[in-house]
């Protein structure tokens, strides 16, 4: 029997013809309750968990809290629960706000934003995977030039578990062609020029013009929390 790592790589050639939801139905079928998809409650996300409630699969849905997230994505975590009937899974850093605090500093996330990042959502995040055989991404290759390479099927020797993308292709339009078409419920904070929506001490609104993350950690030169950099 071939080993995640091996099915991977045996798939790579196929894996970026499929379709979303071909991808996405592959890894709930091959994984079963050994995949969840991650999700910041973004745009996309809310896709990947619509499309998988139509697969007729059970899935599993986590997320970050990083105890910084606006209260609009607090309040469409409740809405996505009540409406697709699952148990979205929260995981936590070791350090609250005010332990962070007492250790390093106020304000971390401005004296040391990948710190921050490294504390509140990678570690938390490398615990949570190591349960896992497979993590599902909303992640698209248009949206920044760390992305531009992201395959639908990847072994993610970061974390050491399979990757799947199933929206690398997609552009924003058609992210957003399928929440109207779908009328699936989605941040309010996208409505106010927040194309990419993280914790409310690093993201801010965008300006006519700017690069739709330009609004995350805005002057500091970072454009990833780490999550999806990619190790050799």
């Amino acid at each position: 029997m071939l080993t995640p790592q091996e099915t991977t790589a045996e798939l790579e050639g196929v894996s970026n013809t499929w379709t979303a939801e071909e991808a996405l139905g592959w890894g709930l079928g091959q994984f079963q309750n050994g995949l969840s998809i991650a999700s910041s409650f973004g745009a996309e996300d809310v896709v990947l968990i619509d499309m998988a409630s139509r697969l007729g699969q059970p899935f599993r849905v986590f997320t970050l809290d990083t105890d910084f997230l606006f209260p609009e994505t607090y309040a469409l975590i409740e809405q996505i629960e009540e409406l697709y009937q699952i148990k979205i899974e929260r995981t936590h850093p070791e350090l609250t706000p005010e332990g962070q605090a007492g250790k390093f500093g106020a304000a971390l996330w401005a004296s040391n934003p990948n710190q921050c990042c490294d504390i509140r959502k990678v570690e938390p995040l490398k615990k949570y995977l190591a349960k896992l055989q497979a993590w599902v991404t909303g992640i698209r290759r248009d949206q920044a030039p760390t992305r531009a390479n992201t395959r639908k099927l990847e072994w993610d020797a970061k974390f050491g578990l399979v990757k799947l993308n199933p929206l690398a292709d997609w552009t924003s339009p058609q992210v957003w062609e399928y929440i109207k078409e779908n009328e699936v419920p989605y941040n309010p904070l996208h409505d106010q020029n927040y194309p990419s929506i993280g914790c409310t001490y690093c993201t801010r609104p965008v300006q006519p013009g700017e690069d739709p993350r330009a609004g995350r950690w805005s002057g500091t030169g970072k454009i990833e929390c780490g999550l999806h950099i990619k190790t050799s």
